[in-house]
C-alpha cells in the first residue's frame, strides 16, 4: 500500500494537481463537498483511512507538488516521529513567484489561525492514538481540524520544513471571516464559541486550565499615590497626532485628580516641541525623556509606571489614538473602585486618520466571559483597549521592552491570576493609518510578530501548568 491518502475539498480541480495525476506515493484521494473543518465530515474520513499518513489540502487554492516534495515530508515525519509536518511554499500571484516562509510550531502556537500553509501531513497512527486518549472530535462545524491538530500536538512533534516544497496558485478572494479582527466580528460568534470550546478542552488535557474560582481581586492597600490615575502615552515621532491624543486626555472630566505622563522616546520630528508647549500651559502634563536610548514601547511604559509621578491606576492612550468622550477615565476608575480589579479593559472603535468610522467598527470583545475569558485569552491575539492597570500589580510584573505584544504579555500575566473588568461600551478611538505599527507588514515581519506572541503564550502556558501542578501537590 502506498503511504498517503489525500483529503481535499471539492473546490480542488483534480486535473490541475500534478500530485494526483503522477504521484507514486498517493494511495487514495478523498474529495468531500462538505467543509473539512466540520466534525461530521472529518470524523468518518479519519476513521476510515488505512494509509500511514494523510495529507490535507486546507484552502481553496490550486496546489502543485511532485513526489520530491512529498518524499521530503515523509522523511521528516519518519525521522522525527512527527504527528504533523508542514513546509514553506511558493505562491504565484499576478504572474510573480514569491517565497512564503512559515514559522515554527511551539507550545504557544495555539491560535486557531496558525498558518500551516495549504498542506498538512498527519501521521495516521498519531491521530488514532490521541483520539483514543483524549476523546473524539467534538460535534462542531468549524473547529474539527483545530481540535485534531491541538490533540496531536500534545504527544507528538509538529515539524516545520524550512524549505518550499510546493507552489500555490493564488486566487483573488476576500479574506475569510474578516481577517485581522475575525475573532471579534459578531458574525463569527458561533465559530469563535466552537474554537473556545475546543481550546478549553485542550487546556484541560495539558493541565493548564485555570478555574475561575482561583482568580482573585486586588487586596486593598494603604500606599499613597500622587494622583488617582495617570494617563500613559509612549510616543516617538508622532507630530501629526500627539496633540490630538494629549487634548483628549486633558479634556477628561473626573471626580479625582489625574495626570498625563508622556514618555517621549527621543522624537526627532517636532513632537518634543509640541509637548513642551503643552507643559507650559498644563500642570497635569508630565513630559519624560528617558536617559536610555534602547527603549521600545514596553520600556517606555516602565519609565512611566515606575516613576514617582504615576498614580494609583495607569491608563493607556496610544500617541495616535483618542478617548471617545470626556468621561472615559471616570468610567474606568469607577470600575476599579467597584470590585478592586487588577486590570480594566474597555472597547474601541476603528477609525481612519480623520476619525471616520471604518469596518468592522466597534471592537468590544464580547467573546469574553468572566467564567473562561482568562483561559480563552491564550487563544486570541488581543484583549482590547483602552487597557488600564492597578499600578502596584503592574509594577510587580513589569513590561517587556518590546514594541509588539508588550501589552498582550502584561494582560496574560494578570488575567491568569487576577480578575479583570470589562467595559463593552466604546471608550476609545483607534486610528488605522499608514503609520500604524501593524500597517503594510511584510510576510517576514508578520512572521516575527506571530512568533513573538506564540512565545509569550508558551511562557504563560508553562507558568499556568506549573501553578496547577503546585495546587495538585498541595492536595496530595
Amino acid at each position: 500500500m502506498k503511504p498517503i491518502t489525500v483529503l481535499m475539498s471539492q473546490a480542488y480541480d483534480k486535473s490541475t494537481c500534478p500530485m494526483l495525476k503522477k504521484s507514486a506515493l498517493v494511495e487514495d484521494t478523498i474529495i468531500t463537498s462538505s467543509p473539512i473543518t466540520a466534525s461530521d465530515t472529518l470524523k468518518p474520513i479519519v476513521e476510515s483511512i488505512k494509509t500511514e499518513y494523510f495529507l490535507i489540502l486546507n484552502a481553496d487554492q490550486i496546489v502543485e507538488i511532485d513526489d520530491t516534495g512529498l518524499t521530503r515530508m515523509l522523511k521528516e515525519a519518519h525521522s522525527k516521529k512527527a504527528g504533523i509536518v508542514y513546509s514553506d511554499f511558493y505562491e504565484i500571484k499576478d504572474d510573480k513567484k514569491i517565497l512564503h516562509p512559515l514559522i515554527d510550531y511551539q507550545l504557544g502556537s495555539v491560535r486557531d489561525d496558525f498558518d500551516f500553509g495549504n498542506m498538512i501531513l498527519f501521521s495516521n497512527k498519531a491521530v488514532k492514538d490521541v483520539l483514543n486518549k483524549y476523546g473524539k472530535i467534538p460535534e462542531v462545524s468549524h473547529a474539527g481540524l483545530y481540535d485534531l491538530r491541538l490533540k496531536v500536538s500534545i504527544d507528538n512533534p509538529v515539524c516545520h520544513i524550512h524549505k518550499p516544497l510546493y507552489t500555490v496558485i493564488k486566487k483573488d478572494a476576500p479574506c475569510e471571516n474578516g481577517g485581522l479582527f475575525a475573532y471579534v466580528n459578531p458574525e463569527n460568534l458561533n465559530i469563535q464559541k466552537e474554537m473556545e470550546l475546543v481550546f478549553t478542552g485542550y487546556l484541560k488535557n495539558i493541565e493548564a486550565y485555570i478555574p475561575s474560582d482561583r482568580l482573585r481581586y486586588v487586596e486593598k492597600t494603604d500606599k499613597t499615590f500622587p494622583v488617582e490615575a495617570s494617563v500613559i502615552i509612549p510616543v516617538k515621532n508622532r507630530a501629526s497626532t500627539i496633540a490630538d491624543a494629549v487634548k483628549s486626555a486633558l479634556d477628561q472630566k473626573a471626580d479625582f485628580e489625574y495626570n498625563i505622563i508622556v514618555v517621549d522616546n527621543h522624537s526627532e520630528d517636532g513632537t518634543p516641541e509640541i509637548l513642551s508647549e503643552f507643559t507650559k500651559r498644563h500642570k497635569k502634563l508630565i513630559h519624560i525623556i528617558p536617559e536610555r536610548n534602547d527603549l521600545e514601547i514596553g520600556g517606555c511604559w516602565n519609565e512611566a509606571i515606575y516613576s514617582y509621578h504615576c498614580g494609583r491606576y495607569a491608563i493607556q492612550l496610544d500617541s495616535d489614538d483618542l478617548y471617545s468622550s470626556p468621561h472615559t477615565l471616570q468610567r474606568i476608575v469607577d470600575m476599579f473602585r467597584e470590585k478592586n480589579y487588577a486590570m480594566v479593559i474597555g472597547s474601541y472603535k476603528l477609525v481612519d486618520f480623520n476619525l471616520k468610522e471604518i469596518p468592522p467598527g466597534l471592537i468590544d470583545h464580547k467573546e469574553w466571559s468572566d467564567e473562561n475569558g482568562h483561559n480563552n485569552a491564550l487563544r486570541v491575539n488581543g484583549l482590547g483597549a483602552p487597557r488600564a492597570f492597578d499600578t502596584e500589580i503592574v509594577r510587580r510584573i513589569g513590561f517587556l521592552n518590546i514594541s509588539y505584544g508588550e501589552d498582550y504579555h502584561m494582560a496574560l500575566s494578570i488575567c491568569g491570576e487576577y480578575r479583570i473588568g470589562r467595559i463593552f461600551e466604546c471608550l476609545y478611538l483607534c486610528r488605522r493609518w499608514e503609520d500604524n505599527t501593524d500597517a503594510n507588514l511584510s510576510i517576514e515581519r508578520k512572521n516575527m510578530n506571530n512568533a513573538l506572541k506564540d512565545r509569550i503564550r508558551t511562557e504563560e502556558i508553562l507558568k499556568r501548568k506549573e501553578k496547577i501542578k503546585q495546587v495538585k501537590a498541595q492536595h496530595i
